[in-house]
């Protein structure tokens, strides 16, 4: 799961970096998701020490939660968008949809890894 969480906080790093250029670099808030990102790329790193990787990987879980939870309200402008109605909103919107995305996407993948670590614990073999 670390290389995945650095792939996502990759992703995370892309979506925020052109949303912050292509609103014209005027809208720092824009950054957010590169916030999110930068945080699971050190997750990402930190969970490859075997002595703290469950630890971390909630954390980073934590953080795709939030992501996903703060911006999963603007897929309420995805008709407004689709419709080209949606004005000066358009790009943030995007930008808060593709972050909903991708941390939803990153919770599921989490949860996914976490119910196969489980069941390996109950055979009495080691996750990874």
């Amino acid at each position: 799961m670390s290389a995945i969480s650095i792939i996502f906080g990759i992703l995370l790093n892309v979506v925020g970096l052109i949303g912050f250029f292509g609103t014209g670099a005027t809208h720092p808030t824009s950054l957010i998701p590169c916030g999110l990102g930068l945080l699971l790329v050190v997750c990402g790193l930190l969970a490859r020490i075997e002595k703290i990787r469950m630890h971390v990987m909630h954390v980073a879980v934590l953080v795709g939660l939030l992501g996903f939870g703060a911006t999963v309200s603007a897929y309420g402008m995805l008709l407004a968008v689709l419709n080209q109605t949606a004005g000066d909103k358009t790009n943030s919107s995007i930008a808060k949809m593709a972050t909903a995305l991708i941390c939803g996407l990153y919770v599921a993948r989490c949860i996914q890894s976490f119910v196969q670590a489980r069941l390996l614990k109950k055979q009495g073999k080691k996750a990874y």
